[in-house]
């Protein structure tokens, strides 16, 4: 069967920006690269792997960053799917320094941001970013700087759309003056919902939210964590496809960008796609409010 086959397909479709249509069930590529998102992978040819059949399941959206790496994830990327094929959408991100090991300082200067936005065509192998997000607002840095950096890089046709990262509602509505915000991407998962506000919001004016860590088990609260044991033993599947799976049915504007090094995890995560929580698994676990 086709779903078998291409299993991303069965979570549904959501349109970025009004003219990019992708599977709600996309791929995030942080995990490509090193320990502490830092140099090469331990296994390269399982990272090539691992882009290859994203598409052969049916994911047509990969989230990336020039930090991942650095670069590193973006190379990779471009080395196992360039030329890409027509309905692949190659979202990236700037606005993050890497120093070592998990040490990610922010800088939104312009400077920065030409440089990474420059780099990032250049190892992506692409004129045009179809989605490119700011990583975080810079309270060093004038907001007017970086948001101002980005409509023009939007008018030269540099980048096709704009999304932002870890971002308040009045941080939208303040890009929003500057450009059309078509994202945003903050860490959400079952346990962890504080950005409730701003999912409700995206719903709204129809941007795409894209939740990053869809578990967090190690800091969730207990009785949440025990909810998605219950479900997962329901269903007979893994808890990390129960968390996505939920975060699916929590918003029809949800992305989710569940990442991993292995092709036997993203054939495993892919298949959350397949799983209809069920009214009794949404007592155990509900739905945002």
């Amino acid at each position: 069967m086709e779903a078998t086959h291409a299993p991303a397909t069965e979570a549904g479709t959501i349109t970025i920006g009004g003219d990019l249509t992708v599977n709600r069930m996309a791929y995030g590529a942080m995990r490509l690269t090193g320990k502490g998102i830092w140099g090469p992978p331990k296994d390269h040819d399982e990272s090539i792997r691992v882009l290859k059949r994203c598409l052969e399941l049916g994911i047509n959206f990969i989230d990336t960053a020039d930090s991942y790496g650095p670069y590193v994830s973006e190379e990779l990327i471009a080395e196992a799917l360039h030329p890409y094929p027509d309905g692949l959408i190659i979202a990236t991100k700037g606005g993050l320094l890497r120093t070592g090991p998990n040490q990610w300082p922010v800088d939104g200067s312009r400077k920065h941001l030409e440089e990474a936005l420059n780099g990032s065509l250049k190892r992506l192998k692409l004129e045009r970013i179809d989605l490119y997000q700011l990583h975080r607002f810079d309270t060093k840095v004038p907001s007017d700087e970086y948001l101002s950096f980005l409509q023009e890089s939007q008018q030269q046709g540099k980048i096709r759309h704009i999304g932002l990262s870890e971002v308040s509602i009045e941080q939208i509505e303040e890009a929003s003056q500057y450009f059309d915000v078509v994202s945003v991407q903050n860490m959400y998962n079952f346990g962890e919902q504080r950005w409730n506000d701003v999912l409700h919001y995206c719903q709204q004016k129809n941007i795409a939210f894209i939740p990053w860590y869809p578990l967090n088990a190690g800091n969730m609260n207990p009785d949440r964590h025990n909810a998605i044991r219950k479900v997962a033993a329901r269903h007979n599947t893994t808890e990390f496809q129960i968390a996505l799976a939920w975060l699916l049915a929590a918003s029809p504007v949800m992305l989710p960008i569940a990442g991993t090094s292995s092709v036997k995890h993203l054939e495993e995560n892919v298949m959350a796609a397949t799983i209809k929580l069920t009214d009794e698994d949404l007592r155990d676990m509900p739905l945002p409010k």
